[in-house]
């Protein structure tokens, strides 16, 4: 069986079909079968075979490769979409409904369009999904979203100075903890651990299974300990170097982890 990776939208999660005997390399567009109905997809990485076999499960196939119609009804959906979403914002207004569409998207086969939203709070969306429905002629969808699928789909500059993580690579958002900072030795301070949309930043997650790593064995801040020199406090801990500082009769010692204790 052939897997291959498919993107449905630029940047969005992988999702992945069975290829059937199809012989694709990336960058192929691709029509493919989704519980939704048919969509427009890119291919972005094909399986190995030991990994393709591990999909117990029925995939959803990949019906063909793009042609030139396929791609120029693709774009009609977009523009569509579009018409569409400015649609969907002004009925809501007229409504009175506090809705911040974001996006709104066409499966390939027009079967159902799909309009994502941001709000506080839960939205009685009944009577503009009616009218929705009235005029386009299909089935209408509508998603409220959290905070951090609004900084993915609008995208921004980061703390760090670069592109947003969500709007640039990240194709799935993971959970992230406060316990993650509190494993880093990260100031609990929210301009420092929170990102555009309000939420702790998603690098929180990179080198967590580092710092757990390398915080084995050490002591923590505040910890009484007995060494070498005598009963003291611990003053801080260098978590990535293996290092901590005990105050002991008012002097300073540093001590370091023996690397085989984090083996």
């Amino acid at each position: 069986m052939n897997v291959y990776g498919v993107i449905l939208r630029e940047k969005g999660k992988i999702y992945y079909f069975d290829g059937g005997n199809l012989k694709l390399s990336n960058n192929v567009t691709v029509i493919v079968e989704t519980e939704k109905g048919l969509q427009f997809g890119k291919v972005v990485m094909k399986l190995s075979q030991d990994k393709a076999d591990e999909f117990k499960e029925n995939l959803k196939t990949i019906l063909r490769v793009s042609t030139k119609k396929d791609f120029d009804q693709y774009l009609k959906n977009l523009k569509d979409a579009k018409i569409s979403l400015n649609k969907a914002k002004e009925i809501a207004a007229n409504l009175g409904l506090n809705m911040h569409f974001l996006d709104a998207e066409y499966t390939f086969d027009r079967k159902q369009l799909l309009f994502s939203f941001y709000a506080d709070e839960r939205v009685d969306f009944r009577d503009l999904a009616k009218k929705l429905a009235s005029i386009y002629r299909t089935r209408i969808e509508l998603r409220q979203v959290g905070a951090r699928d609004k900084a993915e789909q609008i995208g921004g500059i980061g703390p760090c100075g670069r592109e947003l993580c969500c709007s640039s690579f990240l194709t799935r958002l993971t959970p992230v903890s406060m316990n993650m900072a509190k494993n880093q030795n990260i100031a609990l301070n929210p301009s420092k651990i929170n990102g555009c949309c309000g939420r702790l930043l998603c690098c929180l997650t990179y080198e967590d299974d580092e710092y757990v790593r390398c915080l084995k064995g050490l002591p923590s801040v505040g910890q009484k300990l007995q060494t070498k020199y005598g009963l003291g406090v611990v003053k801080s801990i260098d978590i990535l170097q293996r290092k901590y500082s005990v105050m002991i009769d008012g002097e300073e010692k540093e001590f370091t982890m023996d690397e085989k204790d984090i083996k």
